[in-house]
């Protein structure tokens, strides 16, 4: 009885479990890549995924971004990255990828 109500309350007085990213799914916007990557803790996913633009000079730079979001399904979680991620480039813009980072959170 213990054990379930540790559980149901989560204290399980252990080491608590790291999210673990799942395989997510891409989508190309603005000329850049959306990737949905998001993050299974225990039994939902954090919503995270990642921005990707190859630049003139043929790099890449890569934005990630985590939120405090939480899902039940992975294919919630995967939709709301993807409308994350399109949200994140038409608010910034020319300025997600302006600075000399190759890879940064936003």
């Amino acid at each position: 009885m213990a054990s379930f109500l540790s559980k149901l309350f989560g204290f399980s007085g252990g080491p608590e479990k790291q999210a673990e990213p799942v395989a997510g799914k891409t989508e190309t916007y603005a000329d850049c890549l959306i990737r949905a990557t998001p993050m299974r803790e225990g039994a939902q996913f954090r919503l995270a995924g990642s921005i990707e633009k190859t630049m003139p000079d043929g790099g890449t730079k890569v934005r990630n971004f985590i939120r405090a979001d939480l899902f039940t399904t992975e294919q919630d979680a995967i939709d709301s990255a993807l409308r994350k991620g399109r949200q994140i480039i038409d608010e910034q813009r020319a300025a997600l990828f302006s600075d000399e980072a190759q890879s940064r959170s936003v």
